[in-house]
């Protein structure tokens, strides 16, 4: 489970550390920065994919991902003393992602390559990975670092303590989560990896008219939900054979009293059907509501066969009846027994309803000066968190 996750200069995510525990539900206004939290976790999930730089590049280069305002925020500026200004620049342009975690922790450092006109190459904006880590335990110390990567050199820790230099040529665009974890020299690394990987995030479920959902499609054994939720009707029917039925047909009790799902085959391709308290016979995906259809799709990603070690929604509130908010939330919370499970939502039902969950930690969100920081949180409350020097 992640106990923290830090991100300093990613859009207005100057200097964020947010504490994290099985349940989390992250709201605030709209522009506090929780489209940008949620962008930033999926970066760092794009490290061990190998896709963190294409990703940046995607929206927009490192250059416009960067903090925006100045780089630091005197007490006369907060006051108003003096206006927000820019000063000399201290320390180098970097965009910085970590978590710490009950077992292991990470970061990335990405910054510009040299400047100037005598650069060899074209790509001179194009991001470099100055700085990589892998640590035991909550907090990165020199004693705790088990891997460390600085530009093209990585060292691991051996058994004796010792220190060993496995690549001294890696490409400033390339993650060593990609290209050094093996078994023999760097097992924590491949373990943490492949954790990473099977993070799962769900943002785009899709429920318009022509949504695969609402069309058979050919069923194969679906233990995880395709991230439009395509491939719902094999979903559902995995985890009738090999899932938690009971729970899915009490899910849709709770939010649809007298209704049941089902999975209607046709040589090979699925389609999910529903039956509805005095409907004479089922209804097809097709016409359903969009509300109907996305909570069928939120009950077949959150009661999956293989739950993953964490689990991110955004937004899961788009196209529900405020009726079906509780029902959701209690949904989720039956999720995070098995996942580590973050909301962000500014649903206040939502968000209500979830709070009353067992061990919901609630964290909003708010912007001043055009920074990002989290409301009512106390200095001795924030975790311990350290960046190393490049």
């Amino acid at each position: 489970m992640l106990t923290a996750v830090a991100i300093s200069n990613y859009r207005s995510l100057r200097k964020l550390i947010v504490p994290l525990k099985g349940l989390n539900v992250i709201t605030g206004a709209n522009g506090s920065g929780k489209s940008s939290f949620y962008r930033a976790l999926r970066l760092l999930a794009d490290t061990a994919q190998g896709r963190v730089v294409p990703s940046l590049a995607r929206e927009g280069g490192l250059q416009s991902t960067l903090w925006a305002g100045p780089e630091s925020i005197s007490r006369r500026m907060r006051q108003g003393e003096i206006p927000v200004q820019g000063t000399s620049r201290k320390q180098p342009v970097n965009l910085r992602l970590g978590f710490a975690g009950d077992e292991f922790g990470y970061l990335i450092d990405l910054g510009l390559p040299p400047q100037g006109k005598d650069s060899p190459s074209a790509f001179c904006l194009d991001p470099e990975i100055k700085r990589e880590c892998i640590w035991h335990g909550t907090v990165l110390r020199p004693s705790t670092t088990l891997v460390d990567r600085q530009g093209p050199l990585i060292r691991v820790r051996d058994d004796q303590g010792s220190w060993n230099l496995v690549r001294k040529n890696l490409s400033t665009f390339d993650s060593m989560m990609t290209q050094v974890a093996d078994p023999r020299h760097a097992p924590e690394m491949l373990l943490l990896r492949e954790s990473i990987r099977a993070w799962r995030f769900y943002d785009h479920l899709r429920t318009d008219v022509e949504a695969p959902a609402r069309s058979p499609q050919i069923g194969t054994r679906t233990p995880i939900l395709a991230n439009d939720g395509a491939d719902l009707a094999a979903a559902v029917q995995t985890i009738r054979e090999v899932g938690d039925w009971d729970a899915l047909v009490a899910a849709v009790t709770d939010a649809f009293p007298g209704s049941a799902l089902s999975v209607v085959s046709d040589d090979g391709r699925f389609a999910l059907t529903m039956e509805q308290h005095g409907l004479l016979r089922p209804l097809s995906a097709a016409e359903l509501s969009d509300g109907t259809l996305r909570y069928a799709l939120w009950i077949a990603a959150l009661l999956t066969p293989r739950p993953p070690a964490l689990m991110v929604l955004n937004e899961p509130e788009t196209s529900l009846h405020p009726d079906l908010l509780a029902p959701l939330a209690r949904l989720i919370g039956q999720a995070a027994k098995k996942s580590q499970i973050i909301v962000v939502t500014h649903a206040s039902r939502l968000i209500e309803a979830l709070v009353q969950q067992p061990g919901c930690h609630s964290i909003t969100l708010e912007k001043t000066f055009g920074e990002t920081t989290i409301s009512g949180l106390r200095e001795m409350d924030i975790p311990t968190w350290n960046w190393p020097g490049r």
